[in-house]
């Protein structure tokens, strides 16, 4: 799987650098929430933190023969309740045997609005908008070399009481970005995603997630090319809750990739703290 391809799971899917999955939340103040429902991999979710609620979410992602590999940390902070929400992500990639130094990726500032859903009802739906900084060396092929937007419209529904939906679509632009090189040409990504999560258990869950994407790569002055990736990814999660509110969801998965990334594997790694913070307000 190539770096490019691990660098669009972690950023289009998920939330992902992405993947911006959120717990269901938990304080002191009222009693320990062990339901994680509401937690995907590469396909994010539609639930915003809770009022008084920070998650931090560490992916890593280890990729196949060419051993390179991207962590990628996303922190989410509600503002002034459920309704907004806003978080920052940043990556850190080595790209093994491709060539190139290890080093920071681009990085995101993410604004999330609940439109609907979010406490009891069946279905959620929060879009995402994040600003794309070009944090990481695009002469290093560890960026893209110039400011762009991401956009996602995650829609989350709870088909049974066991059963939960997760559908991703979204998109990004980024104008005047670069190759190694130093070339320039507008980029234009689309990404679909979709997740089943099953509660196998209160604390124990089982995904199974698949996510297509279709990039745009420069290649020359004013030129790009066009590539399409589709990966499968079956995995778990449980959760550790503790009587002071944190919440730890270690989750492992495996990305196979399928039809034009028939071949590609790899191994992804989730590890998610969830903790109060402040004094939460009165309902």
């Amino acid at each position: 799987m190539s770096q490019r391809i691990s660098v669009a799971m972690a950023i289009f899917g998920l939330g992902a650098i992405g993947l911006s999955p959120s717990l269901a939340a938990q304080t002191p103040e009222v009693e320990v929430e062990s339901l994680i429902r509401d937690n995907s991999f590469l396909v994010e979710e539609a639930y915003n933190q809770e009022d008084h609620v920070v998650q931090e979410i560490n992916n890593f992602i280890a990729l196949g023969p060419e051993r390179d590999w991207l962590y990628v940390f996303t922190q989410e902070w509600p503002l002034g309740g459920m309704k907004n929400q806003l978080s920052y992500t940043l990556s850190l990639t080595d790209p093994g045997n491709l060539g190139g130094d290890t080093g920071l990726g681009d990085s995101l500032v993410n604004y999330r609005y609940q439109v609907a859903g979010g406490g009891p009802e069946r279905v959620a739906f929060a879009p995402r908008v994040s600003l794309v900084i070009p944090t990481g060396d695009e002469k290093e092929e560890r960026g893209q070399g110039a400011f762009g937007i991401l956009v996602n419209l995650p829609l989350s529904i709870e088909l049974t009481d066991s059963l939960v939906s997760h559908s991703n679509a979204g998109g990004a632009f980024i104008p005047s970005a670069k190759d190694a090189a130093g070339n320039k040409a507008d980029v234009t990504d689309y990404f679909l995603g979709q997740s089943l999560v099953w509660l196998a258990r209160p604390t124990l869950n089982a995904v199974f997630e698949a996510v297509y994407t279709w990039e745009e790569e420069v290649i020359g002055p004013g030129t790009t090319e066009r590539s399409s990736s589709f990966v499968i990814n079956p995995g778990v999660r449980w959760a550790i809750n503790r009587p002071s509110g944190l919440q730890i969801v270690p989750g492992i998965c495996v990305p196979i990739g399928v039809g034009p990334s028939r071949g590609d594997e790899a191994l992804f790694l989730y590890l998610s703290f969830e903790h109060p913070f402040g004094k939460r307000n009165s309902p």
